[in-house]
């Protein structure tokens, strides 16, 4: 397959959830949340220089190479693992950046104040990770034994949730735990497959597994 076919064939898979277009980088802030949210996902590319209806456009300058640099290696703690591979297709320049699963998570993007915000992929669309995102990756590090006792603690907030889907906070009110403790909690419960997450309603619900 040549570049052009093989270019095609990602464009007519749309923006997923390992694939972005981005049709002009003048900002590495703001690519960057890209990065991060593939990197704490699962994954995925950047077509650059592709238009949202999945034109080629191409890439104008080496200035945007080198945003796209500034993107993984200066707006990202820790720094990301990415690889560029330019293309040149008609006398335009794709370049297709590749970021792989971090191994150590969150990595986060770095706004031009100096914020640190961790991303993930949902869909088509970067999230800014919720707290018991954070908590989830810092028990993955954790490096206690796999171990959960059943303490009253998690018997009441296990009772709260029965057949809910709650946010994190209305978890918390119902349940009088204190909010850092139910993140822990959740977070530890997440990794034993006993709460499931999802976000709907541009919101992060938590509700028990079927298990």
């Amino acid at each position: 397959m040549d570049d052009k076919h093989y270019l095609q064939s990602l464009i007519s898979q749309g923006e997923h959830q390992q694939q972005d277009f981005k049709y002009r980088v003048s900002d590495a802030a703001k690519l960057a949340k890209s990065v991060s949210a593939f990197a704490n996902t699962d994954g995925g590319r950047l077509l650059i220089g592709v238009r949202d209806d999945g034109h080629m456009s191409g890439v104008r300058s080496e200035e945007e190479i080198y945003v796209m640099h500034q993107a993984a290696y200066r707006h990202c703690r820790p720094e990301a693992s990415i690889k560029f591979d330019t293309y040149h297709i008609e006398g335009r320049t794709i370049v297709v950046a590749t970021i792989p699963p971090a191994d150590r998570r969150p990595v986060c993007a770095i706004s031009d104040d100096g914020k640190e915000r961790a991303y993930i992929r949902i869909a088509d669309e970067n999230i800014v990770a919720s707290p018991v995102h954070l908590a989830i990756w810092r028990e993955a590090q954790s490096t206690c034994g796999a171990m959960m006792t059943y303490t009253d603690t998690i018997s009441k907030l296990l009772a709260a949730m029965q057949g809910e889907r709650l946010t994190l906070n209305a978890i918390a009110r119902r349940t009088a735990i204190a909010r850092p403790r139910v993140i822990t909690l959740l977070a530890r419960l997440i990794r034993f497959h006993v709460v499931q997450w999802e976000y709907a309603e541009q919101q992060f619900l938590f509700s028990l597994t079927d298990n």
